[in-house]
């Protein structure tokens, strides 16, 4: 039966401040596989490769609130659909999607008195529109509406393309460092033969109060990093070796 023997080397880069941050850490392993066979050799270099991705939230809630008492059914439901009618109107006029407005509504009887609670859920993809709707609604409806605060968070699309955009630099970066050892050894780099990634981190953070006035109150918008480790082996072609 024929022997094999397999041969490692490691190869620690050299510590500097060039290589302290962790999208360019990178473990770099060398492999032969059946060094006395030259048919069968097979050569691969090892890496891992980790990249960081920090993005703000891409979606934002608001909730516009009102209310009114009338000694009829009739009356109650009029004066709700009314403003319920005029918020609508605004939304559509500052291209908000049906889609993304909901209305709820809530008739109960108070003694001799109807009431009936409604909001309206608006969710914006622009910051900016969604100021300029607070604006007009607290303008022209004053205190016969509530505008809540704004909730800003990360849509499953945003999330999605965040991690893809975190793997994608994991593993750039590990390509570009395999591209490096394989220089430093007189080797051509070949093409990846295992991708995997290794490891997945989300750290969500709400945005530092430090720059803000004292006193104010902003709504806060949320960030989340997230945090792609991957381990990629590419396949190594000495230089010296004539093409076919």
């Amino acid at each position: 039966m024929e022997s094999r023997s397999r041969v490692y080397a490691t190869i620690l880069p050299a510590a500097g401040p060039e290589l302290t941050d962790s999208e360019n850490e990178q473990r770099l392993a060398v492999r032969t596989v059946n060094p006395l066979s030259p048919g069968n050799r097979v050569r691969e270099v090892q890496v891992t490769g980790s990249a960081e991705v920090c993005c703000p939230a891409d979606r934002v809630s608001v909730r516009v609130s009102l209310c009114s008492s009338k000694e009829s059914v009739n009356e109650v439901t009029n004066s709700v659909s009314r403003r319920l009618d005029y918020i609508l109107q605004v939304v559509r006029q500052h291209g908000v999607c049906n889609k993304d407005a909901s209305v709820r509504r809530f008739l109960r009887r108070e003694a001799d008195q109807y009431r009936m609670d409604a909001e309206v859920t608006v969710t914006f993809s622009d910051f900016e529109m969604m100021e300029r709707v607070c604006s007009v609604l607290l303008e022209k409806l004053d205190k016969s509406v509530c505008v809540g605060t704004p909730h800003f968070y990360h849509s499953d699309e945003g999330l999605s393309q965040v991690r893809r955009r975190a793997c994608a630099s994991a593993v750039e970066n590990a390509q570009q460092k395999a591209q490096e050892v394989s220089q430093l050894l007189g080797q051509t780099l070949g093409p990846p033969l295992l991708v995997r990634e290794e490891k997945m981190t989300e750290h969500r953070m709400e945005e530092e109060d430090g720059g803000r006035a004292q006193g104010a109150h902003l709504p806060c918008t949320p960030k989340i990093i997230i945090f792609s480790q991957v381990s990629v082996s590419f396949s190594l072609r000495d230089r010296s070796r004539k093409k076919l």
